[in-house]
């Protein structure tokens, strides 16, 4: 895959998650070093699918789609949207629902740009944010490359945290939330009105 060179979103629409956890924050005291950019509207699919199966204590889990590019020498990932389909899940696992892949191809075809798969998301309902060797093993046989992430989300304690391997080790992944000039990076609300041009 070719990858091409292009500026990150801006610093000024950039914020980490608000549920970044406390032991987490110490990636975000660099300046520079984000390997991934959450969209407003995929991080609040993520955030919204997961809460909606905090009740049941159910997981959740979908597919990262994006953009790979390069800036001064550093591979990054622009995470654009997400999609999920039917889930087989309980409180500690989850995977799709073999009946649903229809409904997940569907979805993929629906995605309104050529993306790449840059990863996947799924919930610890109550049990904070890791990869467990389940998780572990899902990443190295899926999602191996060095773009690839994996975002936990743990609707319960309010986490979330983006992981990635590196020479088979897990690593957290600086990330950051990226909205457009006319969004509030979390609550949907319009910052300006927006000008016609005229």
């Amino acid at each position: 895959m070719e990858v091409e060179e292009r500026d990150p979103p801006s610093p000024e629409r950039t914020l980490p998650h608000k549920w970044l956890p406390k032991d987490a924050r110490r990636l975000y005291s660099e300046n520079d070093g984000t390997e991934m950019y959450l969209s407003k509207m995929a991080e609040e699919k993520v955030r919204n699918h997961a809460l909606s199966r905090t009740k049941d204590g159910l997981e959740v889990m979908g597919l990262l789609l994006g953009e790979v590019f390069t800036h001064q020498g550093r591979e990054y990932s622009v995470v654009r949207d997400v999609a999920t389909t039917d889930l087989e899940a309980t409180p500690v696992s989850v995977r799709f629902d073999p009946e649903g892949f229809e409904s997940l191809f569907t979805s993929l075809e629906s995605a309104r740009f050529r993306y790449v798969l840059v990863g996947w998301y799924h919930s610890h309902p109550g049990h904070g944010c890791f990869l467990s060797p389940t998780d572990i093993a899902t990443q190295k046989g899926m999602f191996d490359r060095p773009y690839h992430t994996a975002l936990v989300v743990d609707p319960v304690r309010k986490e979330m945290e983006a992981f990635c391997l590196r020479k088979g080790e897990v690593h957290r992944r600086k990330f950051l939330v990226y909205w457009d000039e006319y969004q509030n990076p979390f609550y949907g609300e319009s910052v300006r009105s927006r000008k016609l041009n005229e």
